[in-house]
Formats: structure tokens, C-alpha cells, sequence
């Protein structure tokens, strides 16, 4: 019994197109190749220009934004190289800080040392340059 169901030469839906890439009708083809050659010179020409001239555009967005990435990259590798600087010295700073009590009211059997106070609180602010 042939139910035709196991026929594998038997295009289901439509499948024996399916792969085609142009335009399945014959006809419409051939009229499309007829509307290439209907085209004045002129059309073509300018297709032909702004063709090149979006190319030329895009080959020069790319090489600028290629050229911000460098640059931005650059910048970024600038600013962790400052960054630790700026930690390493600060972490000098704040290890002298945690030994010193900066608290103005002081014991009165203590030593007077508002003006060392005085000086350390200046130089963490405004540290030395070397």
C-alpha cells in the first residue's frame, strides 16, 4: 500500500524552491535585467559615485574611530599609572596619619605638639613634591 507519504521525490509545501537565491518566477528576471538596462547613464553613474563616496566615508570612520580607541586606550593606561602614584604616596601619608593623634585637646602633662600637628596636617594636604 502507497499512502504516497513515504515518496521522498514528493515536494512537500513548496520545498523544491526553497533554495533558489534570485526570484522564483522566470519572469520576474527578466524584468528586473530589463530595468537594469532601461536605467539612464546618468542614474547609474551617480549609483556609481555614491557608491565610492560611502565607501570612502566608512573607510574614514574607521580609521577614526580605530584612532579614539588608541587614544582612549592610551589615556586609560595614563590615568592607572597616575592613580598609583597618587596611592602609593597617599598610603606614605596615611601611615604617618594613624600614628599621630590629631585630636587638638591634649593632656595637659603632655608635651605641646600642636605645631608638629600643625606641619603633618599641612603636608598631607599639600604633600612635598620631589
Amino acid at each position: 500500500m502507497s499512502d504516497g507519504f513515504g515518496d521522498e521525490s514528493a515536494t512537500v509545501n513548496g520545498d523544491m524552491f526553497q533554495e533558489s537565491n534570485g526570484p522564483t518566477d522566470s519572469y520576474a528576471a527578466i524584468a528586473q535585467v530589463d530595468v537594469q538596462r532601461q536605467e539612464p547613464e546618468s542614474l547609474r553613474k551617480w549609483r556609481e559615485e555614491q557608491k565610492t563616496r560611502l565607501e570612502a566615508l566608512d573607510s574614514a570612520s574607521k580609521a577614526a574611530e580605530e584612532e579614539w580607541r588608541e587614544k582612549a586606550k592610551k589615556e586609560l593606561e595614563d590615568w592607572h599609572v597616575h592613580q598609583t602614584e597618587q596611592m602609593e604616596k597617599n598610603k606614605a601619608n596615611n601611615r604617618v596619619a594613624r600614628l599621630c593623634d590629631f585630636n587638638p585637646k591634649t593632656n595637659k602633662q603632655a608635651k605641646d605638639v600642636s605645631r608638629m600637628r600643625s606641619v603633618l596636617i599641612s603636608l598631607k594636604q599639600a604633600p612635598l613634591v620631589r
